[in-house]
């Protein structure tokens, strides 16, 4: 019996150090697979951490798990899922609950490891001093009556030895009916490590605004924005938070909600975005056409509005509306949040009407014919921004002393001049919204807009600029903050943007006065509350956590009553989750 388990922590240990050396060197090989229903990988500081919910912190572990099963063939006879399979289950995985392991599996594996770093276990056959690895976590079926979710442990060492382990434990469970008292947890944690002074910690989230489904077909944005809040001491089991915390807002905005302020500016983007892929790949994927009329008819119709306007010799009154109209018709959606443009020129007035409406080469080769033309007999002479580079800005420029250089609009050159004329209208949008909200100066906004790098280049730095203005706008309209605040946020994202690229996936994190946002959460219910009790060592410590949804993402958890439920119901408020997360010292002597 001894024996076997001796040979099987050596050669667990073995697999570990391989996997640890093979991390260390970069090599990549997956999982390694441990006597055929075990496999750990190694989960380096900084990639998706499935502890995160629980640990809350981002080291290097390992993680042990079952191997999954072959996935079968899928059944070719539908069924129609029925109301209560729709209610019942909470599960957020459909196959990660495959890999976890029976506790009593779990035990063992964590007993190899404890063994393999014994440093009285010189019966093993392990080179000495033995090498100190990275936490051991291993993922449990919560199939016991303590429901356990995980199992961990992690090494207590020196400079020169590791001297013991902490051995932890993560419970989970749906509890409608929780009862728990802060002085029990403290008792408790006392009792277990034999300890007379200790320190409660508490830490609270709560959901200031998260995108919902706008319906069956079009699914809901990543868009979330959610306040973190720690304090200490606790006084009492989900204490508010006081106003002498610590918080930091948490922004995740993905551009593009249909039903955002930003949506018309959103598909401009979306336009030019297609027109730099097209240069880049030489295929271009042209969006159907938002306009009743066809591109080429619009164009036409501006530009005889034009000429008319030249003929009547009221031009000043009359370009001053037709802007304005455009204008409206373009940002009216952003209303106050972005000020409307009286000034748009020519240029950015031609691209709000081919934006909308080309839909094909030949029609931005028509319709660029049109506009040539009209320069070439001199039936329009279009005021312009001054500073821009574009090559329709030059034959304006050029028509207005009545010689112009014969273009051939053929190839990328038509692609490029709307592709030109398009940042250079996004440009002004975002450097108009920026200084008018006393945001940011041009020198801070000089990287996004500078047209000294190539097309491609300042395409992307225009989207990275779109997604700084959709952050800054839904926090304008969801948390409604002071200006400093605004502030101090843009300058953030402009600085992460200037080294970073574009990843609408990044959290900004944003350090707030709990005074400045006391509104949004003192009398809100908590997405996650959690209170830590430890006696100054980082490692010793007894966690008891309340959240609204699984803080493991391999149970399997069911509704403990349906019988006040409907689908229509609330049922986040119904069901809350309890974790806890305990542990105990092992010395080694």
């Amino acid at each position: 019996m001894w024996s076997g388990a001796n040979r099987a922590a050596e050669e667990f240990y073995a697999g570990l150090l391989q996997k640890f050396d093979e991390e260390k060197k970069g090599i990549c090989k997956g999982p390694f697979i441990y006597e055929a229903d075990v496999q750990v990988q190694l989960i380096s500081k900084g990639q998706p951490n499935p502890l995160k919910n629980i640990l809350h912190e981002n080291e290097t572990m390992f993680i042990v798990e079952k191997v999954p099963l072959e996935k079968e063939e899928p059944s070719h006879v539908e069924e129609l899922p029925s109301e209560e399979t729709a209610i019942s289950d909470l599960s957020t995985s459909e196959n990660v609950g495959l890999l976890a392991l029976p506790v009593g599996r779990a035990r063992q594996l964590i007993g190899f490891y404890t063994m393999a770093h014994n440093p009285n276990m010189t019966h093993l056959k392990i080179n000495r001093p033995v090498a100190a690895l990275p936490p051991l976590w291993v993922r449990c079926d919560g199939s016991d009556p303590e429901r356990v979710s995980w199992l961990g442990a992690e090494l207590l060492s020196t400079s020169s030895s590791v001297t013991g382990v902490v051995l932890y434990m993560v419970t989970c469970r749906v509890d409608k009916n929780y009862s728990v008292n802060l002085e029990d947890l403290k008792k408790s944690h006392k009792k277990r490590h034999h300890l007379s002074t200790l320190t409660a910690s508490g830490f609270a989230r709560y959901e200031l605004f998260k995108s919902t489904a706008l319906d069956d077909i079009v699914a809901a944005s990543q868009t979330t924005i959610t306040l973190d809040i720690s304090w200490s001491p606790v006084d009492e089991i989900l204490q508010t938070p006081p106003l002498s915390s610590t918080a930091a807002l948490n922004i995740k905005v993905e551009s593009g909600e249909p039903r955002g302020p930003l949506s018309q500016l959103h598909r401009e983007l979306k336009f030019l975005l297609v027109l730099a892929d097209g240069l880049r790949t030489g295929v271009t994927e042209w969006p159907e056409s938002l306009e009743a009329k066809s591109a080429v008819e619009l164009v036409q119709e501006f530009l005889n509005e034009l000429n008319n306007l030249n003929e009547f010799g009221d031009s000043t009154k009359k370009d001053t509306e037709i802007v304005k109209n455009d204008a409206a018709a373009v940002d009216g959606s952003i209303e106050c949040l972005l000020t409307v443009r009286g000034d748009l020129d020519f240029a950015e007035q031609l691209w709000c009407k081919m934006s909308s409406s080309v839909i094909s080469y030949q029609d931005l080769v028509k319709c660029f014919t049109l506009v040539i033309q009209s320069l070439q007999h001199g039936d329009i002479q279009p005021w312009l921004h001054s500073g821009s580079r574009s090559l329709l800005s030059k034959l304006i420029h050029q028509s207005y002393h009545g010689a112009m250089d014969t273009v051939s609009l053929s190839g990328t050159v038509p692609v490029q001049m709307l592709l030109e004329i398009g940042l250079d209208k996004l440009k002004k949008d975002y450097i108009c919204f920026f200084i008018g909200q006393e945001l940011a100066s041009l020198n801070h906004l000089e990287y996004f807009i500078s047209p000294s790098v190539g097309t491609q280049e300042q395409v992307h730095r225009v989207q990275k600029l779109h997604h700084i203005l959709e952050i800054v706008v839904s926090c304008m309209l969801f948390i409604k903050p002071q200006h400093e605040l605004l502030f101090s946020l843009t300058q953030s994202c402009i600085k992460y943007y200037e080294q970073n690229p574009l990843d609408e996936q990044h959290i900004f994190q944003l350090p707030v006065r709990p005074t400045a946002v006391k509104d949004l959460y003192q009398n809100e219910k908590p997405q996650k509350w959690r209170v830590e009790i430890n006696s100054g060592q980082k490692k010793v410590k007894t966690v008891w956590q309340l959240s609204d949804s699984p803080p493991v993402d391999h149970l399997n958890f069911h509704r403990p009553d349906f019988s006040e439920l409907t689908l229509n119901g609330s049922l986040e408020e119904r069901i809350s989750f309890t974790n806890m997360v305990t542990c105990s010292q092992v010395h080694f002597k």
